[in-house]
């Protein structure tokens, strides 16, 4: 898969963290410790924004998910933290 650079939107990013999440059940349980969400909250934020920024932010400072969800997804960390940035701009 090529890899870009280009940066997705918000949802598409959030969607792959997601994904990557339910591949990986350990890193799941880490992100929902972190979030402070149990199974039921968690499906019922699906889709919103909060845990669209969650999960982003969650994978931005977690390095080692950051990379594998990159490379699996054919995007590159630059992209990731294009989103990252527009995401936390402080104006």
């Amino acid at each position: 898969m090529p890899v870009s650079d280009r940066a997705p939107d918000v949802s598409a990013l959030a969607d792959s963290c997601l994904g990557y999440l339910a591949e990986h059940p350990e890193e799941l349980l880490a992100f929902m410790q972190h979030a402070g969400l149990d199974p039921q909250s968690l499906r019922n934020s699906v889709g919103t924004e909060r845990l669209q920024h969650g999960l982003i932010d969650y994978f931005a400072a977690n390095e080692p998910i950051l990379l594998a969800l990159c490379a699996n997804a054919g995007l590159t960390p630059e992209a990731f933290m294009r989103v990252w940035h527009r995401l936390n701009r402080t104006e």
